[in-house]
Formats: structure tokens, sequence, C-alpha cells
């Protein structure tokens, strides 16, 4: 057994140092990490501060963050009743559909019921709109029966009851449904008692500054096929007058508005059907609010606190909530605090402001960055035990590589190292050497790897004695067959002894085939041998006889358009003849089915050239020399004869005649062209 090199020995101490520096990098990894999340966490916030208070004031500079500015307080009416809010605009536009309800999805003032009803009920923020209110509702409905002029008995009609509560005094309206067109109604509105539901007072007059509209858009939602049954989008916009309101505008010392009494105001609407059904109720439960200044704590980061003020009053202060999930650990926060990082700041302050129809509003934002340090200890905490788990894994698998497969493979190697050796010695240069695996045989990889090695070895020996066996038998063969053989041909080549006859060339080619078949010539060598009589040849009629006789030759449909006269050139008549036909047959190997291939001949001052075309694939063009060489084709062995020989006999024979060969690729297939010097 050879002594094995200092190289063995280092590539298993690179193995140990190998898992060493893994372990150290999962450890130096999971720093890093931790380090660069601090850093990026303290620059995220940072640069996300001021955003925040951005964000937060966008929101509260559109209509529906100016209404939770001028609405910040829960409203004190009892439960059952709407208090109506101040919106961000003068008033609303009641008498287009289109306008109200702009106007109430921007502010947001609308409470969303179960079932896809909304309400709307504000006031304007201009005192000199007048002291009114507006309801704005959406409700899906069936076709309204409407009122006819003068009727008092409202049972079997449509109508809005409305409510007001204000200071413990209450009022009560009916607004009948009164159609204008088939979509379209108004709703005129009669001042009632608190009991009175479907019926009217005699002369009854509708109030002036009542007023109020219906709108029915859309398509059905019920899919009904009839317009009897339609349910659609029903749009109820009233303004309705409060006496109350109107008195605050004309107070001494100047208007007051909003209404000091306003969060204490309470609304009811109902929209009551034929025969006492109820449509929509406002006091139905399950109403979700519109915006409030609460809902921004939802936007704060842990330890940030939002201030909003006008004036020397304090609207609202609200914290950000902590986080949940695992408490943080007091190992990983103190090794944390000992990370490098740059200084950061302990606390971040942003200012900016809102103007509103009500006033100026200060928004402050204060962060604290003090607990940035224990929110990514308590992420932290969550990833020890995968790191941990990474240690023990590579801990367990070099223990396992280590006993189960490294000392095996020494082993291995060592017996593998010791056959090499004998292999190259040179009395053992055709002959195979035993590898003695049975004690590392088993059923594992590597003890597989190891008998099939051992097997596979044994099955070479076997199969190189087979093959030595068959190479004696092959050899004695092919002698006793060129012997058999040269004995005729030595009789032809002194029948043919005269170097006129045309037919000892054959005879030569045949005898330098037979020194191939006895090994004493490679191919290249018998065709260089061969001796050609190059003499003048009327290329023209040469090349009519080809394209005649070539379908003899079991090559169909080859064309040639002859010349206007005789070209003469220096060639040997049968060797040309030769190497076109193994051209031709390239060509027909390789055309389009049904194609034809075709012969030109022309003339370009001492050398004729033949072009041979066939349509079919092109020639990659880093093969267009190579298909010349000898054994140099693509196509599949054929009666077990190796192809790539007829290329190189033509290549040959042409440069004896001092000729060339070439081919190129053309649009529709491949052009060899075959150039003669003239005689």
């Amino acid at each position: 057994m050879p002594r094995l090199g200092v190289a063995a020995f280092r590539n298993r101490i690179v193995f140990h140092l190998v898992f060493v520096a893994l372990a150290l990098a999962t450890l130096a990894l999971a720093l890093a990490l931790l380090n660069e999340e601090r850093q990026r966490n303290a620059q995220r916030y940072e640069q996300s501060f001021a955003k925040s208070l951005a964000e937060i004031v966008a929101q509260l500079r559109h209509p529906s963050g100016q209404l939770a500015l001028l609405n910040p307080e829960p409203p004190q009416v009892e439960a059952g009743w709407v208090a109506p809010l101040l919106l961000p605009f003068a008033a609303i536009d009641f008498d287009d559909a289109t306008k109200a309800q702009r106007a109430v999805d921007m502010a947001g003032c609308a409470l969303q019921y179960p079932g896809g009803a909304s309400l709307c009920a504000a006031v304007g923020s201009n005192a000199y709109a007048g002291g009114f209110v507006y309801l704005v509702a959406n409700v899906d409905a069936p076709p309204l029966v409407p009122r006819e002029h003068g009727a008092l008995d409202l049972a079997g009609l449509h109508r809005v009851r409305i409510r007001l509560l204000h200071d413990g005094a209450q009022a009560h309206w009916l607004a009948p449904f009164e159609a204008l067109d088939a979509q379209h109604g108004q709703l005129p509105g009669f001042a009632v008692d608190a009991t009175v539901t479907d019926t009217l007072r005699a002369k009854a007059r509708p109030q002036r500054d009542f007023r109020g509209w219906v709108w029915r858009e859309g398509p059905c939602l019920n899919a009904a096929t009839g317009a009897a049954d339609c349910v659609r989008r029903t749009t109820i916009s009233i303004r309705l007058p409060v006496e109350a309101f109107r008195e605050a505008l004309f107070r001494p010392g100047g208007p007051q508005w909003p209404p000091a009494d306003l969060a204490r105001t309470g609304l009811r609407l109902a929209l009551l059907g034929p025969g006492g059904t109820t449509l929509f109720d406002s006091a139905a439960p399950g109403a979700q609010p519109p915006l409030t200044l609460s809902r921004l704590s939802r936007a704060l980061a842990p330890g940030e606190t939002l201030k909003i003020t006008r004036g020397s009053n304090v609207v609202a202060l609200l914290q950000g909530a902590d986080a949940a999930g695992a408490p943080p650990s007091p190992w990983l926060t103190a090794l944390i605090r000992h990370l490098p990082a740059p200084a950061m700041p302990h606390a971040l302050q942003a200012r900016d402001t809102v103007t509103t129809p009500a006033g100026r509003f200060d928004v402050v934002l204060t962060g604290d960055l003090q607990g940035l340090d224990r929110s990514l200890s308590a992420s932290a905490a969550r990833l020890a035990w995968p790191v941990g788990a990474m240690l023990a894994a590579i801990a367990l698998a070099w223990l396992i590589i280590e006993m189960g497969l490294i000392r095996r493979i020494a082993t291995l190697t060592k017996r593998a190292a010791a056959l090499s050796h004998q292999l190259q010695a040179p009395e053992q240069r055709f002959a195979l050497g035993t590898l003695d695996v049975a004690d590392l045989r088993g059923r594992d990889e590597l003890g597989i790897l190891a008998g099939s090695l051992a097997d596979l070895l044994q099955h070479a020996r076997d199969s190189l004695r087979r093959e030595q066996l068959r190479a004696e038998r092959e050899h004695d063969q092919w002698h006793a067959v060129g012997h058999e053989i040269m004995s005729p041909l030595q009789s032809l080549m002194l029948l043919h002894a005269a170097d006129s006859d045309p037919s000892r060339r054959y005879v030569q080619r045949m005898q330098q085939a037979v020194k191939v078949l006895y090994g004493q010539a490679s191919p290249s060598e018998a065709l260089a041998a061969a001796t050609l009589a190059v003499g003048r040849l009327d290329l023209d009629a040469f090349l009519r006889g080809v394209a005649e006789n070539a379908a003899y030759a079991g090559i169909a449909d080859v064309a040639y358009a002859p010349a206007a006269e005789p070209v003469w050139v220096q060639a040997d008549e049968y060797p040309l003849e030769d190497a076109i036909t193994h051209v031709l047959g390239n060509a027909d190997r390789y055309r389009v089915a049904g194609t034809p291939i075709t012969l030109a001949l022309r003339v370009d001052g001492d050398l004729a050239s033949i072009d041979i075309h066939n349509q079919g694939p092109r020639i990659v063009d880093d093969q267009l020399a190579r298909i010349f060489d000898y054994g140099v084709s693509d196509a599949e062995p054929e009666d077990g004869v190796r192809r790539g020989q007829g290329l190189f006999v033509a290549k040959t024979y042409l440069a004896k005649m001092g000729g060339s060969i070439a081919a190129r690729n053309v649009a529709d297939g491949v052009v060899f062209e075959i150039g003669l010097r003239q005689a």
C-alpha cells in the first residue's frame, strides 16, 4: 500500500475546521442580524416618525377627520336617539341627491346600520346658514305609495316620521311621500302630536321651512322582473328647522354657533309603510358610528403620544397601545444594549396644525425610542430557539459524518489508492487489480457505493478479458479474409498492368482498402496513396451525364441546365464522378421531400464552378468546414457502417485534381460549391 501524503490529513482537518467555522458563523450571523435590525429599527423609526404625523394630519384635514375634530366628545343624548354632528361644510345641498350623498361620503357623518342602511344627522358650520338640521338617509325600499293632494289618512301610504328631542321637549313631524315622477318625489312636513303616526288634522298645512326629497335610483336589488316589486336604493334628504337653534343666532353678544346644547339634542327618523310596517328606524341597534379621534390611537406605535389642542383647550390625548406578543428577555435586552450602534435620541417630537371652520387645532406627536430595544428583545426571543437548534444540528451532523462516513471513506480511499498504484505499474497496464471492501459493505450509502465499486471492477475485469479474446479472434479472421482477397487482386493487377488501363486505378483502390482492413494503413492514407489520371474533361457534357444517370444511383430529381458551349477543365472523370456522387447522396439525405437537387455550372476567369443546391435544413456555421473531415456526421450509422466518409473522399479526390469544395448556407437550404481549373 502506498503512503498517503499530507493532503489526506489536511482535508480531514479542513473538514473539522469547517464545522467549527460554521458554528461560529451562525452565532456571528445572529448577532450581526440583531445589531443590523436594531440600527434599522432606529433609522426606520426616525425616518417614519415625521411621516406618521403627516399621515395623521392628512387624515384630520380630510372632511371626515375634520368631522372628528369638530365633534371630539361623544354625544350626551339618550339611548335610541341620534345626535346631530357639526359638519366641516357650511351646509348640505339637500335639493340634489348627488351633491347631498357626496357631502355625506366626504364627511363620513353617516351611521351604518346592518343591512346597508345609513343615516347622517348634522348641522352646518356656518352660523348664517340658518338653524337647520340636515338628515340624509339611504335605505333599500320597494316602490313608495304616494299621497294624493289633500288626503289626511296616511295609513296606506309611505311616510317619514321625525322626532326631535331638545332640552327635554319633543317635536314631531309626519312627511308623506308625494310623487313628482316615477323615481322622484317630495316630503312635505306636517307638525303633529306625539301619538299621531298615520293621520293629519283637517286643513293641516306643511311647515314652510321643512323641506324633504326622495330619489329612487339604480337597478332592482331583488332582481324582480316586474316594476311593481322592484327594490331600489332610496335616498331621503330632509332639511329640518329647529327654532331653538335659530334663537341661538340672535342672542345678545352675537350668534352662538354651534349651539352649546348640540350634543344633548337627539333625533329619530323612521320610514313607515302601509299597514304600519317600518322600513327603517334610526333607533335600530347595531349602528356603527362615524370616525372619532379615539380611532387614531390605532395608528400610533407603542410609546407614542398624540396631543390635539385648540388654544389652551386639550381636545384629545391619545396613547399608542403596546404590541401584543411574548415579553422581552432580560438577557437579550442586556445583550442588545451592548451591541455597537450609533447614538440615538431618547425622544422625538413633531408638530403640525389643522385648520377647520371652527378654528385651528395644534397636533403634537411624541415618540419614545427607549422601547425599541425591548421590542427587539421580544422579537429576538422567538428566534433564539431556532439559532440554538441550528447549532445543535451542526454538532449532530459533525458527529454523524465523522463516525459514519469520514473514517470509512478514509479506509476506502487508502485501498483505492493502493489499487491505483498497482494499475500504474508497467506490467499491469492491461490488467485490473482487486478492491477488497468486504468490511465496508452495508445497506447505507457508503456501503452500497463500496460494494458497487467492487462489483463494477470485477465486471470490468471480466469484460476486458472477453474483449481481449474477441479482438484476437477478429484479428485472425480479418487477416484470413484479407489474404483470400489479396490473391485475386494480385492476379487482377497482372491482367491490368498497363498504366493506361482505366481499371488499374480501381484495382489499386481495392488494394489500399485491403491494407486498411489489415490495419497497415488508415483510410486517409489509403486515399492519399491512390493515383489519378488528370486530363481534359468537358464539364458540361459530364454534368449532363451525371444528371441523367443519378436516378440509377438512387438519387431522383437531379436537374441540370446545360451550358451554351463546352467547358473544359483538368479532372479525372471517374474520381470526379465519385466525388459528385458523394455530394449528391449527402444532399439527397437532407433535402425536403419532393424538392429537386439542382446542378449549376458557371465560369469565373480560369475557374469553373459547380453549384449543387438542395432545399433543406441549414448547416451550423461552425460545422461548415468540419463536415469535410473524416468521420464527421450527425447521421446515425447504417448497417453498422459509420457515416462521415463521403465528403472526406470528395474533398481528397478534388484536392488531388487541383480543385476545391466548400459549403455555404442560403435562404432555403445549402449549396456545395466545387471548383476546378480550366484546361
